[in-house]
């Protein structure tokens, strides 16, 4: 505010901008700016700060699964009994108590820490007996038996009770005998067995033997429950080897009590298939180490279905029984990948009870931790004293237990949180127990203890691209055509009502999207299958035809609808077409695909069909992405200078001319942002995803089938997760996928974004 000043009536009046109110007004200005200027520099720090902390937390999160394993000794002491040779040497869950099984039928239960016995107890060995062999049902069952030298067997359990007396923890072991103390007979000739196996499940008990006179009896105990007195009865069943082996060096059963490896010294290795009736039938044989060397130790990984086999020169390999691709219905036993410790032979294997990991040790003392499924070697280094004879893991990893020739027990510490995560387990083709070849697979759960984790990323980061793909192929050239409709070519009055009720579209819940899309889209377009192939040809061709029409009539008639407004008469046309495709689909489906045009998609062409597909799921989030795309790009191509379209005009350039040469290229930084933030909200999408498809992780491009995205995979499961385990660290690495490619697709889309702004900005 300026005042005048008193002046006579031939002076000039003079403004004065220094006046206190003046002066006020434009202190509290700068103000305002500066506090703008503040306002917006902290706004736009603190969301870098943001975004980094998240970049950080996720990190945070991500990198202990990919540490080594460490190994760390705690206590040395002496064996409770140095007597008799230790047969088996054990822990429990809490790794505070340890169990020795010796030749002589005793069984010690000892602290782990100090070596102090807890409890000792021998074992119902019959007078006159000897204990020729040992064998172990899984590391997990604790079920254990003795092979005698009249032939028989003795079965029992270690088990564990725990109180808390005074808020006290107090473990307190004992021994179970499942079948009583009364040992079972394996060797109707009652000959020493010298080698045994044992596998023991809900359906029946397998015990097989070497005898000292080289036979292979196999007893199996088929178990039926009574109905009336639920007691379970075991009816025997004896069975026969077509061959008789020498050098055995160990037995194993498989876990449906099918499969029966020999494991030979020289190198040999023998499966029989048990389910062949009265006499088992050779399935396969196979050299199992090179030329010249020999199998030391053979053990049977958790589970089951793996057997691995360390030799003479260090190595361990992984085997398990696949389909033949040559021979159907036949099995062979494949070689599926292989470890190497040393040059020493491997002296002892241990399998670990939870996970796919077993820890080998060789003659030299050199231990080393693995994990098959992540073809990972954690940790290789001499710690033994002297040459081990045993090794033992806890049912949790985190205690080892070494006893070496001089009766000397070592206890480490192992730390080994997530070794069956790699780069290659997560990004590669991994062969799994029980399938035919190596594959892409996500299954993080399943209902027993002994599932082998699936943990690849690619048919997660497949299905995120599947569904971006589809949906951007649907959302952009709608988009981003009618945003230049509406922007350059529509009435303002009419471009005033269509613009809101787009972007409106937005706020449109994608939970309510995804529900429709699953309960209503999903089934309506399996019913309509050529109805809806009908509505995407005769669709482009109904309004090309319409346009033609309408430009080709009189003048009378197309001035009666004001200038500008000439897409309104698209909306019957499209109505019409849309109405005319779906009542076309069953007289279409009767024509030409025998009434069901599913069922010839799938018999006929070889085409999967699923009800929630990556067609439905390209719909529905083609139908959520369009506001995005359409708002940015319709008012970047609605911000172009109207000089330069005017001049374009009026040097002689027709509309589309003008269009195509002066205003796209001019729009073009924003037409770029807007597909850009387009594809991020498609790629990020969740609720959608997860509710419009199978959420099924396969990696198949197939529109008819469906995908399973990050974003739905983190939402499914996180819930479900344990809170610092592989799969929850793993869901954080899966944020973190989405967060960098995220990060990378808008800095791409910033750089070519500038270099757009910088090539056409000076039009």
């Amino acid at each position: 505010m300026s005042i005048m000043k008193e002046t006579s009536p031939t002076s000039v009046p003079e403004l004065d901008f220094n006046t206190p109110a003046a002066v006020l007004h434009r202190r509290i200005r700068r103000t305002k700016d500066k506090a703008a200027t503040v306002g917006v520099g902290v706004g736009g720090i603190s969301v870098i700060i943001a975004i980094l902390l998240i970049f950080l937390y996720l990190l945070y999160e991500v990198i202990p699964l990919f540490r080594s394993a460490s190994i760390e000794q705690q206590a040395t002491y002496t064996v409770p009994v140095t007597s008799a040779q230790t047969l088996y040497m054990t822990m429990e869950e809490q790794a505070e108590i340890a169990m020795q099984v010796t030749a002589n039928g005793e069984v010690v239960f000892f602290d782990t820490l100090t070596g102090n016995t807890v409890k000792r107890q021998s074992l119902p060995v019959p007078q006159g007996v000897e204990i020729t062999s040992f064998a172990e049902g899984s590391a997990a069952s604790h079920l254990l038996a003795l092979g005698l030298s009249n032939g028989q067997t003795l079965i029992f359990k270690h088990r564990y009770k725990i109180t808390y007396p005074n808020d006290q923890r107090v473990i307190s072991p004992f021994l179970d005998f499942p079948y009583g103390e009364q040992p079972m007979e394996v060797d109707t000739q009652g000959a020493p067995l010298t080698k045994l196996a044992i596998r023991d499940t809900e359906a029946g008990l397998t015990l097989a033997a070497v005898t000292q006179d080289g036979r292979t009896p196999i007893t199996q105990y088929v178990k039926e429950e009574d109905f009336l007195t639920m007691e379970v009865q075991l009816v025997q069943k004896s069975i026969e080897l077509p061959v008789r082996e020498q050098g055995v060096l160990s037995l194993h059963i498989g876990p449906s009590q099918r499969w029966f490896y020999v494991v030979l010294e020289d190198g040999n290795l023998d499966v029989f298939d048990l389910k062949a009736g009265a006499q088992a039938r050779l399935a396969d044989r196979v050299q199992a180490v090179a030329q010249g060397q020999r199998i030391t130790e053979a053990k049977l990984l958790l589970g089951g279905i793996s057997l691995l086999i360390g030799d003479s020169q260090g190595k361990i390999s992984q085997w398990f029984m696949v389909r033949d691709q040559q021979n159907l219905g036949q099995y062979k036993l494949q070689p599926i990948r292989e470890f190497q410790l040393g040059q020493a032979p491997i002296v002892n294997i241990s399998v670990e009870h939870r996970r796919k990991g077993f820890l080998a040790v060789d003659a030299q003392g050199m231990i080393g931790v693995y994990n098959t499924t992540a073809e990972r070697t954690l940790l290789q280094e001499t710690l033994v004293k002297g040459t081990s004879n045993l090794i033992s893991i806890s049912p949790r990893a985190d205690v080892l237990l070494s006893l070496n020739q001089a009766g000397q027990i070592q206890k480490f510490h192992v730390d080994n949180e997530h070794p069956e995560v790699s780069w290659h387990s997560l990004w590669g083709e991994v062969w799994y127990e029980s399938y035919d070849e190596p594959s892409y697979t996500w299954q993080s759960s399943a209902s027993n203890n002994e599932f082998e984790p699936k943990f690849s990323l690619m048919p997660l980061a497949f299905g995120t691209l599947k569904a971006a793909f589809y949906a951007m192929l649907i959302a952009t050239p709608l988009a981003i055509c009618g945003a230049i409709y509406t922007a350059h070519f529509m009435a303002p009055s009419m471009r005033r009502k269509v613009k809101p009720v787009i972007e409106l579209m937005e706020a449109l819940p994608t939970v309510i999207l995804g529900f429709l899309a699953g309960l209503f889209l999903a089934p309506f377009i399996e019913l309509n299958l050529p109805g809806i192939f009908a509505l995407l040809i005769l669709m482009p061709i109904g309004i090309v035809a319409a346009s033609f029409a309408w430009v080709n009539m009189p003048r009378q008639i197309r001035h009666m609808l004001p200038e500008g407004w000439d897409a309104a008469i698209l909306i019957p046309v499209v109505l019409v077409i849309a109405w005319v495709s779906i009542a076309m689909s069953h007289p279409l489906e009767q024509w030409f695909f025998n009434g069901d045009m599913r069922a010839w998609l799938t018999n006929d062409l070889g085409i999967p069909f699923d009800q929630r597909n990556a067609l439905v799921v390209g719909l529905a989030m083609g139908f959520a992405v369009i506001p995005t795309i359409f708002s940015i790009a319709e008012d970047a191509i609605f911000s172009v200078p109207k000089h330069l379209s005017h001049g374009s005009l009026a040097l002689g350039a027709t509309p589309w001319q003008t269009l195509v040469r002066v205003v796209l290229p001019t729009a073009s930084p924003g037409i770029f942002s807007a597909v850009m933030i387009g594809m991020g909200r498609a790629v990020g999408e969740t609720m959608i995803v997860l509710m419009a498809t199978g959420n099924t992780p396969i990696m198949d491009a197939n529109i008819f089938e469906g995908m399973r995205t990050l974003a739905a995979n983190i939402a499914v499961e996180v819930p479900e997760s344990e809170v610092g385990s592989s799969h929850y660290r793993i869901l954080f690495l899966a944020a973190f996928v989405l967060f960098m490619f995220t990060f990378v697709v808008n800095t791409a889309a910033e750089i070519v974004r500038q270099r757009l702004r910088k090539k056409y900005g000076a039009l």
